[in-house]
């Protein structure tokens, strides 16, 4: 009898499988997730841009569709956020994507990692300018720390 019910079992999981109704076990979750992703979208569609007296959403720099959101853990999330610079080698990309990520660490009551992702030319801009920037970090340093050792 229980080989009967197991197999029973098995063929209804399989049945609603290739339906699409186990699907609806993952609702809430992917609700809970495009519900971050507006939250996230909200916080960061008002930020100005740079060089413009427009809203990033104005120009469409982000939009809702750019915003993903992935549960790492409880309560703790990934945002990915795809932005898209007016201009393809923009040289305010850096900046941008840093206004991105201090509005959302002042704003969102939740605990979570942000991740940009411009095209990649913007990209590679990013990574250089981090580069750039922590080389001159480090070479200020010693100076800075010889400032206060006197």
């Amino acid at each position: 009898m229980e080989a009967v019910l197991s197999l029973v079992s098995l063929t209804v999981t399989k049945v609603l499988q290739f339906s699409g109704q186990t699907d609806n076990w993952n609702a809430p979750r992917v609700k809970k997730m495009e519900e971050k992703a507006l939250e996230v979208y909200d916080v960061i569609k008002s930020i100005r841009d740079p060089e413009k007296p427009n809203t990033l959403e104005e120009l469409e720099v982000v939009t809702e569709k750019c915003v993903e959101v992935q549960e790492l853990g409880e309560d703790e999330y990934l945002i990915i956020i795809r932005f898209s610079p007016t201009v393809p080698h923009c040289s305010l990309a850096t900046l941008i994507g840093l206004c991105l990520q201090v509005k959302l660490q002042r704003c969102l009551p939740f605990k979570h990692k942000t991740f940009e992702l411009p095209n990649s030319d913007v990209t590679k801009q990013i990574e250089r300018s981090h580069r750039e920037q922590k080389e001159a970090e480090e070479s200020k340093l010693p100076g800075q720390t010889q400032l206060f050792s006197h």
